[in-house]
């Protein structure tokens, strides 16, 4: 194993551009929720790709955006502590449209730290046009020198093959930091309380699911079943009643989608339970936000 290699990559971006579907690509793992919402990801999210040659630990970052919230605020701290001590960083932006003035300030911190920077061009198969892309490239290329421009389409996973060529190429020679078998430094719990946020921020409409968390009460692992408990928390009373749902047909629905995507998680029969509760402007309390796991323990 003398030319091993391995490394810590960023993956940074403004919400909503596919950072999550382009990590879950590169790794041919769900481990990072997805959603047409932006603000999808909460916390920073290790992947971890091994194969003979390398280790690549892949670090899937909230998007970054202007906090109305203690939340925003702490999701910006994440992003922010992600790109230090890196290697290389995957900075993703979209084809469809221009460069934003927030995404050229982070490029440009990104060099001025001296951290290598792949350009990731996503959603490159929806462009029409194929100068537009040219421009976006043109303009990318004023703020400095990436280590590589890549176009690709995260969903389709068209270029994905591309980008790990690229990020194999700037690793430096190093230790295989995590067990071979190891793809993520997430627990099932904390997999499991994501996959149903996952869903109601698939099912649900507007700022109802960004002010939600989803708490595992009880985990119980049988050889065939594994039953889990879990409460779903939400910041108004009117969000509690369009979670459940007339009859409860919301919440039974949130419940079935989850469950599918435990089970091939767990690879086994889920019995999944599911409360709501209301815990009002959760996201602009420390307690709670600690509570909840989106708050770092003190130095």
């Amino acid at each position: 194993m003398n030319n091993f290699k391995s490394g810590f990559i960023t993956i940074v971006g403004r919400p909503n551009v596919g950072k999550s579907t382009l990590l879950n690509a590169l790794t041919g793992e769900k481990i990072a929720i997805v959603s047409n919402k932006p603000q999808t990801t909460r916390n920073k999210v290790l992947t971890i790709l091994t194969d003979e040659e390398s280790q690549i630990i892949f670090v899937d970052t909230p998007g970054v955006h202007a906090p109305r919230t203690k939340l925003g605020e702490y999701m910006n701290k994440v992003v922010n502590d992600a790109v230090n001590e890196v290697d290389a960083v995957l900075f993703v932006t979209e084809a469809t449209s221009k460069l934003q003035n927030n995404e050229k300030e982070i490029i440009t911190d990104l060099f001025n730290k001296k951290i290598p920077v792949i350009l990731i061009i996503n959603k490159a198969d929806t462009v029409k046009n194929k100068e537009d892309m040219l421009s976006l490239i043109a303009d990318a290329t004023t703020l400095g020198d990436f280590a590589s421009i890549i176009p690709v389409s995260a969903l389709k996973k068209d270029g994905v093959k591309n980008v790990l060529t690229e990020i194999k190429r700037l690793l430096p020679q190093g230790p295989m930091y995590y067990p071979e078998d190891m793809i993520t430094d997430q627990t099932e719990r904390e997999i499991v309380s994501e996959i149903i946020r996952e869903k109601m921020l698939r099912l649900l409409d507007k700022e109802v699911p960004h002010g939600t968390a989803v708490e595992i009460e009880y985990m119980k692992e049988g050889d065939s079943l594994t039953k889990i408990g879990a409460v779903i928390f939400c910041e108004k009373a009117s969000h509690k009643g369009i979670i459940i749902g007339k009859g409860g047909e919301m919440l039974k629905r949130i419940g079935s989608y989850a469950r599918g995507d435990i089970e091939k998680l767990l690879d086994k029969k889920v019995f999944l339970e599911l409360w709501v509760k209301v815990k009002e402007d959760w996201r602009n309390s420390n307690f709670l936000l600690k509570e909840f796991g989106y708050k770092e323990e003190e130095e």
